[in-house]
């Protein structure tokens, strides 16, 4: 075997999944493409064509820094994307305070709505029954108007035609005629 195959190791004996070779891969041509005039990584690079992971301690080393670099990017991405989510909760929460804030409100509007349209529709029958007993007397006092207009008219028919009798057998009082 050759120096540079006893330096290599094939990357699918590494214990890792297809997506992890495939980012070791990746993470190997980045290092090389950075080092592009460096043997090392015109060597890592050759290595990471053939599915093999050189084990000499400045491509290695490289990888590592890779790693870390790409890492602290990921981290910042997800303190940021943290943050940010953190800011739209808050956002959501407010919202809903102030929907619930807004919705309590509605709430207190309908039920004084509601007690209003109570106390109109008490007023209302309380005035639909006084305006019936209002009606109730009128008809009963334009009845007795009529009884006694009745009664009235006829008591004069019957003076009238009292007096008339009285005068028809002469015993009108003054001698003069009423009529």
């Amino acid at each position: 075997m050759s120096s540079s195959q006893h330096q290599a190791i094939p990357d699918t004996q590494l214990g890792l999944t297809e997506d992890e070779v495939q980012l070791l891969r990746h993470g190997q041509q980045a290092v090389a493409a950075a080092a592009a005039n460096s043997t090392s990584s015109r060597a890592a690079s050759r290595a990471s064509s053939q599915g093999l992971l050189i084990l000499d301690s400045s491509s290695l080393s490289a990888l590592g820094r890779h790693f870390d670099r790409l890492m602290q990017h990921i981290q910042q991405q997800l303190e940021y994307l943290m943050e940010q989510s953190q800011i739209v909760t808050l956002n959501v929460y407010d919202r809903a305070g102030n929907l619930i804030d807004n919705a309590d409100a509605e709430i207190a509007r309908y039920h004084s709505l509601m007690a209003q349209i109570d106390e109109l529709e008490l007023d209302f029958d309380r005035i639909a029954h006084i305006r019936d007993i209002v009606r109730d007397y009128r008809r009963r006092a334009e009845e007795l108007e009529r009884e006694l207009e009745r009664s009235g008219s006829s008591s004069r028919r019957e003076r009238h035609g009292h007096r008339s009798s009285h005068r028809s057998h002469g015993h009108s009082s003054s001698g003069r005629q009423r009529t």
